[in-house]
Formats: structure tokens, sequence, C-alpha cells
């Protein structure tokens, strides 16, 4: 077994483990001595990879995505740059940064031919427009509730300055070329309804969680627009 070959197995071997695991028991696992998981837990380590533990305690590989060395063709490095790029002009500061972040640390595991298209990209998003209407509720706190599957109780205008108090039940957001919306089943309607960012007032998580999986339900919403034939997001209709 080459030695790259036996460290992507050592990661594999530690994925998904949620306690840590005994040198011992990795390196019979991967037919090595103690002294050699020893040193090459020391080599991903300095890659960058979050294993974290000690001898004699165990090993544990902690959440985060670590990518070894990455092999990109130009189309599929000029692909990454751009949504990438897109991101950064588009999204709030937390995306934006988060997305600068990522660029960089792709940059650093990527061959220097693909390296040398990030740097002169032949692919570039275009001007961002007239830029988004100003939120009063940071996106990051829809962020937080799609991700824990929260409800949020929301005060709400539509187009016609309508005002009106909602339970949602947010699924996902949407950037589209001049707002962001936010995809969500509304109690008050007992249906799908798309909320334009812009237009909440207010946004309050009472630690109440939505029944189901959140998968489910935005696969139940995708299917309801294939019937219908309408497009994604109608944030007028509400």
């Amino acid at each position: 077994m080459s030695r790259t070959t036996r460290l992507l197995s050592l990661l594999q071997a530690l994925r998904g483990k949620k306690r840590p695991v005994t040198a011992a028991v990795l390196a019979a696992q991967l037919e090595v001595s103690e002294r050699t998981l020893y040193r090459d837990i020391a080599a991903l380590t300095a890659l960058g990879a979050p294993i974290f533990g000690e001898a004699g305690v165990g090993y544990v590989l902690r959440s985060g995505l670590f990518l070894p060395p990455l092999m990109l063709n130009a189309e599929e490095t000029e692909a990454i740059v751009l949504g990438l790029r897109y991101v950064d002009q588009r999204g709030d500061d937390v995306l934006s940064r988060a997305a600068a972040n990522a660029l960089a640390k792709i940059a650093d595991v990527l061959d220097p031919a693909a390296q040398e298209a990030l740097r002169n990209p032949t692919l570039l998003p275009g001007p961002p427009g007239f830029g988004y209407p100003e939120n009063r509720v940071p996106l990051n706190v829809f962020r937080e509730a799609i991700r824990n599957q929260a409800k949020l109780h929301i005060d709400y205008a539509d187009a016609s300055q309508t005002q009106s108090q909602r339970l949602i039940w947010p699924l996902a957001l949407g950037f589209l070329n001049e707002v962001r919306v936010i995809v969500a089943w509304c109690e008050l309607r007992g249906a799908y309804r798309t909320f334009r960012t812009d237009r909440v007032a207010t946004a309050q998580a009472r630690g109440e969680r939505y029944p189901g999986r959140r998968s489910d339900w935005l696969r139940a919403w995708r299917k309801l627009l294939e019937q219908n034939d309408t497009g994604p997001f109608t944030p007028d209709k509400n």
C-alpha cells in the first residue's frame, strides 16, 4: 500500500466515528504498525486534517471539510471560481467571507496548472446590478432556522404593504437577481409561500421545531412546482 493510499485509508477509517478510536485498532485495520500510524496521523494533521486525540486515548476526526490535494481540470476549476465569486458579490457579509475563505483553501490544494487558472480566470460573474434591498433581519437568522428546522414567527409586509404575522417553517433561501426570498411552509395559509427577506420586519425562533425532514418538504415543494408549471419564486403571493 502506497503512503498516499494509506493516508486516505486512515481518513476514511476515522470518518463517521463519534468516539475516539485507539491507535491499536486503527493500526490493525490498516495493517500497519502503531509507530507508522502515529507518523501518518502527524502527517495528516500537518496538512490540516482536523484529527484530535492522543496516544493511549484515541483519535477522532472532527466535523469540517478536509480536502486532500485536488486534481481538477480547467473547466472544473473555472466552474468553482465562477460560483464562489458570484456568491462573494451577491451574498451577505457572512456568505461573502465564506466564499473568499473557501476559495483560498481550495487554492492551497490545487495543482500548479489549476492554480494558474484560479489566478487568471476566463469566466467572470457579471456586475451585481443595483444591489439587494436592505434587510432588517440578518440573513443568518434565516439560515440558522433552516439548519435547525426551527419555526419562525415573522412580521411581514406584502407588495401592497399589508401587514401580517406568520408562523413559517423555513426551508431554503433563494438568491434572485434583485431580491432574496425565503421558501417556507406558512401555517396561516396552510401552503408553501415565498417571502422577500427585505419585507420581513422581525423574525424570532421560539424553540419550536417543525415536523418531518426539511429535505422531504423541499422535495414536495419542487414536485408541486412541476405539476403547476410555475416559477419557483412568487414572493408577492402571500
